[in-house]
């Protein structure tokens, strides 16, 4: 029985009123596009780079939002000059966080998100049904990351820049990022095919299966010491 990866409740899909409205709530234009960009808690050193490299023409045609992450987060200061405000208002249309502990909101005001392959942020962004780049690092044991988001990639669920590829080209995340902006349709498609790896139900299945152990367990010892007693 495959129980799928736990998220929790709070990944779930927005409507479009709640999207722009989280998009308010962060500082963004909800008029506009938004591309979310995440390498997890501790940050994505390769992805920060390229963003370091593209974030100006990015922020012709959409909005950008940041986490750079604990680990890496100093290394990037220099990018808070692209983040104005005036009068507790957002002007610039970019906003950095070392990390951001309302995930599931920022994730879902997005337009777009780009993210490491981990199974678990892929569980939520495919509970979020969102339209998704994967930047898959693949000098990982196993290469977990890159099987994740070659094989998404084969079934039309997401789009895949390959991490070495980026670090020589950072142009071809910016090409990415900039096609799926300007193609609604093919987000939709994309969100909708993710969405049909979520399993709402993952963290039900997953404790019916350790009840289920525990109990054959204790089973199996119940029969062990009748055994003995005879």
């Amino acid at each position: 029985m495959q129980t799928g990866v736990p998220v929790a409740p709070e990944f779930t899909i927005v409507n479009e009123a709640q999207q722009k409205n989280l998009k308010k709530e962060f500082g963004f234009d909800s008029e506009k596009p938004l591309v979310v960009i995440t390498g997890g808690s501790q940050g994505a050193e390769n992805i920060n780079e390229a963003v370091k490299e593209i974030l100006p023409e990015m922020l012709k045609f959409t909005n950008v939002g940041l986490v750079a992450g604990r680990k890496h987060y100093e290394n990037m200061v220099d990018l808070k000059r692209y983040e104005e405000w005036d009068k507790a208002k957002l002007k610039s249309g970019f906003r950095m966080w070392e990390f951001n502990s309302a995930m599931h909101d920022l994730m879902g005001a997005a337009d777009v998100v780009v993210s490491r392959a981990g199974a678990t942020t892929i569980a939520e962004l495919a509970a979020l049904e969102k339209a998704v780049i994967l930047v898959p690092f693949e000098r990982l044991p196993g290469a977990h990351q890159l099987k994740n988001a070659e094989d998404l990639s084969k079934d039309q669920a997401v789009v895949m820049v390959k991490d070495e590829q980026m670090r020589q080209r950072p142009a071809l995340l910016l090409e990415a990022v900039r096609h799926l902006v300007r193609a609604p349709r093919e987000r939709r498609e994309l969100a909708a095919k993710l969405h049909e790896q979520a399993r709402p139900d993952a963290a039900e299945r997953l404790a019916t299966i350790m009840i289920e152990v525990a109990e054959g367990t204790r089973g199996g010892k119940d029969e062990m010491d009748k055994a003995k007693n005879k």
